[in-house]
């Protein structure tokens, strides 16, 4: 496989936009030693729903450990991989995946523009009961038709993801209710501006521009909300992005930092360095 880009996964054509399966102990075993196990990103969903048992995986370069009841859910674009099946234990539950184009934007924006970068939810026994209920359902009207021709099944994917969504806002709530909503709107229209254009813009100026307000007050609001500057901001979202290239393709220091807006690529391995603690070549050593 070539390293020249970050392996990109798609769903099958037969699957028509749905994959639903269990998560058995074949399962686990099998991507231990298969493609699951390299770092990859998908250009869909993926939510993994544990019962009981816990799973090990790496989103990003971090380390997440979930145990049941709870899901998990890996928007599209995001970095992870399975981490060794041996330390994962007696897990029961389902592999979710399914296109963007079943739900609808605002439960997407709610977990794309969420302040956590990985997007997990405990259950009660009460919610872990009605989610395996919904899966069943689920599963049963995937496996009776196409779901692009079956509307029950992609309703039913919406109806899903909104209550995911919705359960994953209440945790986040707690945590920002000191906020007024005009500092959540900016903080969150910020962040996801930049996930789009932070090859290509890097001052906070020309993101104020596009938001039409001032640059200390969008430098003021993200700082209080997230502890980071708005220069600070834009360059963890440039350099996640270097890293993830570093460790997973086989590109040049210069040919990352041109993909990411860098012609002069002595310049960026200087702010890479400064950001990161360590020489985008030690970094690669490091962790490959």
């Amino acid at each position: 496989m070539s390293r020249e880009q970050i392996q990109l996964v798609q769903l099958p054509g037969k699957t028509r936009g749905i994959e639903l399966f269990r998560i058995t102990e074949e399962l686990v075993s099998f991507v231990e030693t298969e493609m699951a196990l390299l770092p990859h990103r998908h250009d869909h969903y993926t939510c993994f729903f544990i019962e009981s048992g816990t799973l090990y995986l790496g989103i990003d370069f971090k380390s997440v450990k979930i145990t049941g009841p709870a899901m998990l859910v890996s928007y599209p674009g995001q970095m992870h991989h399975h981490l060794n099946a041996l330390e994962s234990s007696e897990i029961e539950g389902w592999i979710l995946a399914f296109d963007p184009k079943f739900i609808h934007e605002s439960a997407s924006v709610a977990i794309e523009e969420s302040f956590s970068e990985v997007i997990l939810v405990p259950f009660s026994e009460e919610q872990k009961a009605w989610f395996s209920g919904l899966f069943e359902l689920i599963h049963t009207e995937v496996k009776q038709a196409d779901p692009a021709g079956n509307p029950v099944a992609g309703h039913l994917i919406n109806g899903f993801f909104s209550k995911i969504a919705g359960l994953f806002q209440q945790q986040e709530k707690e945590r920002i209710l000191a906020f007024s909503s005009r500092s959540l709107e900016i903080v969150k229209t910020f962040r996801r501006l930049v996930r789009e254009k932070y090859s290509y813009l890097k001052k906070p100026s020309e993101y104020a521009e596009i938001m039409n307000i001032s640059v200390s007050y969008l430098n003021d609001t993200v700082k209080s909300m997230t502890g980071f500057s708005a220069t600070g901001f834009i360059q963890q979202e440039i350099f996640r992005e270097s890293q993830r290239l570093l460790c997973y393709t086989n590109k040049s220091i210069k040919e990352i930092a041109v993909q990411l807006g860098y012609e002069d690529y002595k310049y960026f391995i200087r702010l890479f360095s400064k950001s990161v603690g360590v020489s985008p070549s030690n970094f690669r050593k490091q962790h490959q």
